[in-house]
């Protein structure tokens, strides 16, 4: 889906208008986000969001999955596999797999690590464990009870903030904030901006660290891009930081096309996007989430250029030593309890 405009602006009729009906959602998740998990027996560490769509996930769980390993942790990552077919438990295999049957973002980041996906993500967990798992990695479900989680690391871009603070309908917030504050561990902050300051000073009052990082554009993929006019495309959560992301980069953007996020392209519109940029002379650029979703697919150009770009923590040593911490702690609790 495409996220409405008046979700980032502080007041609207139609916010108002939808409020009753955040007001129930956002009840019934916060009570189910009330129930007692099951417990792993694995240290589980939850990459999310409080709201709905992207800001940085996918990212956060690859700069986690190499400090895991450096940690000497075996991680595998469990996903629910938005978008995909499979209702698993699977692991993703890049060479018989596609986004269509697991989800972009496990293609995606199967490249790197191993993706268990699962809708009963109790199911996922027997799976990733049969693999060696030390430790859970779970792309997003924070706000899903059904594991107990040792981590809970919420990701947020601070150039967007939250919009206007509300639950969806009326807003981009997938419950409460007031509840998901109490279940955060740590804020992930990505980039220089200020729009979630006020949650990051909230969860400081709560001995909650922040830690702040920034996407790093692949120098290879910008050597790439450079000299050339690019035709760039997307359909992730924010379409415009991906286009803001190139032009920083000193890459000539002459033309944009935006999706809605995890739109799953058509023969039809891949030429027509090929057409333009062969006519105009130049050069299609996409995201590699975008192009996880390409993969496999007959009749997509060789020519379409990912841009790909890694999170960096402004403080590694800070985030090494709180993963260290909970993984510790993780594992004296169930120590104890033999």
């Amino acid at each position: 889906m495409r996220e409405p405009a008046f979700w980032y602006r502080p007041r609207s009729l139609q916010s108002y208008a939808l409020w009753p009906l955040g007001a129930l959602y956002g009840a019934i998740t916060e009570r189910r986000m009330l129930r007692k998990g099951v417990d792993t027996g694995i240290p589980v560490i939850c990459v999310g969001n409080y709201h709905v769509g992207g800001a940085g996930k996918t990212p956060t769980v690859l700069a986690l999955t190499k400090l895991l390993r450096e940690l000497g942790e075996t991680p595998v990552v469990l996903s629910r596999g938005y978008g995909g077919r499979l209702k698993g438990p699977v692991m993703v295999d890049r060479a018989r797999h596609t986004a269509s049957d697991v989800g972009d973002e496990p293609l995606m980041m199967a490249r790197d690590v191993p993706v268990a996906v699962a809708r009963d993500r109790l199911e996922g967990v027997a799976l990733a464990k049969s693999q060696g798992a030390t430790v859970i990695l779970m792309d997003d479900g924070f706000q899903n009870p059904r594991l107990v989680k040792d981590t809970s690391l919420i990701v947020i871009d601070s150039e967007r903030g939250l919009g206007n603070g509300k639950v969806f309908p009326a807003g981009p917030l997938r419950a409460p904030l007031k509840a998901q504050l109490a279940r955060t561990d740590a804020l992930v902050l990505i980039g220089d901006g200020r729009a979630a300051n006020d949650v990051a000073t909230e969860l400081a009052k709560r001995d909650k660290p922040e830690l702040r990082a920034r996407l790093k554009p692949d120098a290879g993929s910008v050597a790439r891009l450079l000299g050339k006019p690019v035709f760039a495309f997307a359909g992730i959560g924010d379409p415009e930081r991906f286009f803001r992301s190139l032009r920083a980069c000193g890459i000539e953007v002459a033309r944009t096309r935006a999706f809605a996020d995890h739109h799953m392209f058509s023969n039809d519109e891949i030429a027509a996007l090929a057409a333009e940029a062969q006519r105009e002379q130049h050069t299609l650029v996409t995201t590699e989430k975008d192009l996880a979703r390409l993969r496999g697919r007959e009749g997509v150009p060789d020519s379409i250029v990912p841009f790909a770009v890694q999170l960096e923590f402004d403080d590694p040593a800070a985030l090494r030593q709180l993963i260290s911490d909970h993984l510790y702690k993780a594992r004296e609790r169930r120590f104890s309890r033999r």
